[in-house]
């Protein structure tokens, strides 16, 4: 992980030195989570994502743009006990670090990809307004890929759809087979 914020450290500090404009910003979300792989009766859940950005100018067309962003993550599940069927939500809270490459293909209109990590803050499982404390069968660290695009309605506002794919389980306990973070953002950026 050393290795990581070393290398996420010198990418920022060589594009701030090359940089042909930088600009920093807020941004809000709104999250639509999921989670995949070995899991069964789960659904989306509603979520949001606040944080700040710094948009890095590299050349006229392409920029690079590092992210803090806090999400709130999980699923919906439903299952079946003894005939009772009960649901429950899981609400996974994460400190996410995207860094985007961003190509402008046209005016105000651009596409991005990159990877990201994200450090868990929290994890509940809430059911018939009762919470319990799961972040100990999860795993503190999360890898992930984000692919998505976004449109400048003005200079300082910005509008986007983002989709993370989630790389690493996130599940720390043996045999609970492989599960990955899904996630789509509708984001509303303002920079200045």
């Amino acid at each position: 992980m050393k290795k990581l914020l070393f290398a996420a450290v010198a990418v920022f500090a060589f594009g701030a030195a090359n940089a042909q404009e930088v600009k920093f910003g807020a941004k809000a979300a709104l999250n639509l989570a999921n989670l995949t792989g070995d899991v069964e009766d789960n659904s989306m859940k509603v979520g949001f994502q606040i944080g700040g950005l710094v948009e890095i100018g590299v050349s006229e067309k392409f920029a690079v743009q590092p992210e803090l962003v806090f999400s709130t993550q999980g699923a919906k599940f439903e299952e079946s006990f003894g005939g009772v069927s009960y649901d429950y939500d899981l609400n996974l809270n994460y400190l996410n670090i995207p860094v985007m490459a961003k190509y402008y293909v046209a005016e105000g209109f651009s596409l991005e990809a990159g990877p990201q990590i994200g450090f868990l803050m929290s994890a509940k499982a809430k059911a018939d307004g009762e919470d319990e404390d799961v972040k100990d069968s999860f795993n503190s660290t999360d890898f992930g890929l984000n692919f998505g695009a976004g449109y400048n309605v003005t200079e300082n506002i910005n509008l986007g759809l983002r989709y993370s794919l989630g790389l690493s389980n996130i599940v720390k306990e043996d045999g609970a087979g492989d599960v990955k973070n899904s996630n789509i953002a509708f984001a509303v950026a303002y920079k200045f």
